[in-house]
């Protein structure tokens, strides 16, 4: 049984201010089924306690006053909303044997940790643990006894099943590990929300991570060298700062970031300067605990050493590699380097015994884009109406830095339609609208695209042959991928429409971009050539990764005949030979960059609508890896000049014709 409503959270009194008293009305302990000094749970949005029931001295119901000696380490007095009370059925830890609690000891000072013993440790947290209910992942605090140990953290409660229990005189106590009050007021000072999409990712960045830092001694043992550095890669705004804020709070270690434009000094020396003190900050941290050394955007301080880079970048560069040389085995600390430009750092750095390792954080699935969408709008009310999947499906090459500013405008959309004051719940109405204003990141400012009003296919006239075969090739693939699935039947790669200038190819290729919810990017020849040489290609290859990476996508080729022409009728060195060159290379699909990497994730949060949802959700995954690809749709009013290459199966393998208009599409146009 729980309660949850109509409750008042008061300060405690002070006799209470040393024990682990909750007191609360007579009625709310007996509803419950509470006697005196009955264990109960107590939890919110952002944590929970573990308390002892107790009446309220004047016997008023509707108030509770919560002890916080043993709380979960996000649970602070600004988070008591969302509060439900329960008991807790908690059994004294009686068997010497098989009943032990495994605690995280945090002291006041760096040298009682080194002076004092292990036994002494476990006999003086008996003494102050018996009798007190601990759980799983709580925080004890311990600073009213006066002693060195201020705070204990419960790692595990070793009785059965159970994650919680009653310390008595019998419970054996082990100690894991021995940290200083000042490392722990570290780790609460990263602030961290739930990572939404990310947690393959996590779990192998976590246990690269943790081997090095609290396993140094098994690894030695083993005759293997313990890696210092790992490297983390993927797009701005993936989450790459996040993961590593993450995992440090996790395995409990020291989080020391070095940004670029702290280290990069002015005068001559400065910034190695800079650099040597932040790795001596992370080797007194270390001292304490175990640390993570984050170098933010590491392709800025430590760029390719070329003839024509300046001596200061070479110092810089030299430096970092001298210090991740002269980090020792014993040193508990990791080096973490993120970018989102790793062709562009040094080769020197890329070498095993510097950044070992490399995890890549692609662009977000569609099943991990629901996830972040379920985590960014956990706490914002939201109307029956809106479907996160579907909006899913509408922000194909979207991150989570551009998902979580999507569901802020959206909600800024529902505060402007609403009255004075009014909290108005955010529709489906207000994403539609959002979706017009916040653009992925991969496409602002880029080649290729195009900002156009979606096209429905009610809103052109005729045609209906050729909007049928567009939509066949293009709409159903990428609506209904399940049923290609099932049919055996492959995609088309490419379609090339040819008629008439005037007959609405561009617009029937815009209709069925805006029926199919992908990203459409167009190019001209007017925006692909230019008077430099080799720059063209560079054009043509730069739009394909954008499109790689905003996948399920739409690159439209309007006027191709005066982009590539037929090598037939030039010269093979010709401009439009090379760029055909490089569009047949990019048709078939011949490498990506690291950068351009997918998650592929499979995890997803538990399903709430049963075998309906599970459904759904099978359908996203299938979509997502049959439209990883990229749909070429090209224009042309003279398909003759084109050369045969680009004509053959696997390329532009779906050509259609785009008539005139006729004397029955001329009377629904007019």
């Amino acid at each position: 049984m729980t309660y949850t409503e109509g409750l008042k959270v008061l300060p405690r009194d002070a006799v209470d201010s040393d024990t682990q008293r909750c007191r609360m009305g007579p009625a709310l302990m007996s509803g419950l089924g509470l006697r005196l000094g009955s264990p109960v749970l107590i939890r919110v949005q952002q944590g929970a306690c573990l308390c002892t029931a107790w009446p309220r001295q004047d016997l008023a119901e509707g108030f509770l006053q919560i002890s916080t000696q043993c709380a979960t380490p996000d649970l602070s007095s600004q988070t008591l909303n969302g509060l439900t009370v329960k008991p807790a059925h908690v059994k004294p830890l009686t068997c010497i044997k098989l009943s032990c609690v495994t605690l995280k000891v945090f002291v006041q000072s760096l040298e009682y940790k080194r002076t004092v013993s292990e036994r002494s440790i476990q006999e003086l947290l008996k003494e102050l643990l018996e009798g007190l209910y601990v759980h799983q992942g709580h925080l004890v605090d311990l600073s009213c006894a006066k002693t060195e140990i201020r705070f204990v953290r419960v790692e595990k409660v070793n009785s059965g099943s159970q994650k919680a229990g009653l310390i008595t005189a019998r419970t054996r106590v082990d100690v894991s590990l021995l940290q200083t009050v000042k490392h722990l007021e570290r780790r609460q000072e990263v602030s961290v929300s739930s990572l939404g999409g990310l947690e393959d990712v996590y779990t192998s960045l976590k246990e690269m991570i943790t081997f090095p830092l609290l396993y140094p001694g098994t690894l030695r043992q083993l005759g293997l060298s313990c890696p210092r550095g790992l490297l983390l890669i993927g797009p701005p705004g993936v989450g790459k700062t996040l993961l590593v804020r993450c995992v440090a709070r996790d395995i409990g270690a020291t989080l020391v970031t070095v940004n670029g434009p702290e280290v990069t000094g002015s005068r001559p020396g400065e910034s190695e300067e800079n650099l040597r003190r932040m790795f001596d900050q992370a080797r007194e941290a270390a001292e304490e605990g175990p640390c993570v050394l984050l170098i933010d955007e590491i392709d800025s301080l430590c760029p390719r050493r070329t003839g024509s880079s300046s001596a200061p970048e070479n110092r810089l560069v030299a430096q970092l590699l001298t210090l991740t040389d002269a980090i020792g085995s014993h040193e508990g600390f990791v080096v973490i380097g993120a970018t989102n430009q790793p062709d562009a750092l040094d080769p020197a750095l890329r070498r095993p015994g510097r950044f070992d390792r490399e995890v890549i954080v692609g662009v977000p699935s569609l099943l991990q884009r629901r996830s972040i969408l379920k985590c960014v709008c956990r706490e914002m009310p939201l109307s029956p109406d809106v479907d996160l999947s579907a909006v899913a499906e509408m922000t194909c090459g979207y991150v989570g830095a551009d998902l979580s500013a999507l569901s802020r405008e959206a909600a800024l959309q529902a505060m402007r339609q609403s009255q004075a004051g009014a909290r108005e719940p955010v529709s489906m109405q207000h994403f539609t609208k959002a979706l017009r204003h916040v653009r992925p990141s991969c496409l602002r400012s880029s080649i290729g695209a195009t900002d156009f009003k979606p096209i429905s296919w009610e809103q052109i006239g005729g045609l209906d042959d050729v909007k049928l075969k567009l939509k066949q090739s293009i709409e159903w693939p990428m609506r209904f991928p399940e049923a290609f699935v099932r049919l055996g039947v492959s995609r088309p790669r490419g379609v090339l429409l040819y008629g008439p200038p005037g007959c609405a190819k561009t617009t029937l290729v815009k209709a069925a971009a805006s029926s199919s919810h992908c990203t459409f990017l167009s190019l001209s020849g007017a925006e692909l050539f230019s008077p430099y040489v080799g720059d063209s290609e560079k054009t043509l290859a730069q739009l394909f990764a954008q499109a790689r990476a905003c996948a399920p996508s739409i690159v439209f080729l309007d006027e191709i005949d005066s982009m590539v022409g037929s090598r037939a009728d030039a010269s093979s060195h010709s401009v439009q030979s090379q760029v055909l060159s490089v569009l047949l290379t990019e048709l078939d699909g011949v490498g990506i960059r690291t950068v351009e990497r997918r998650s592929t994730g499979k995890k997803i949060a538990q399903l709430e609508g049963g075998e309906q949802e599970e459904t759904r959700l099978q359908r996203m995954e299938l979509q997502e890896v049959c439209n990883k690809d990229v749909l070429i749709v090209a224009a042309t009013n003279r398909p003759e000049v084109l050369d045969s290459a680009l004509l053959r199966p696997g390329r532009l393998d779906q050509i259609i014709y785009v008539p005139p208009p006729d004397r029955e599409v001329s009377r629904r146009w007019s």
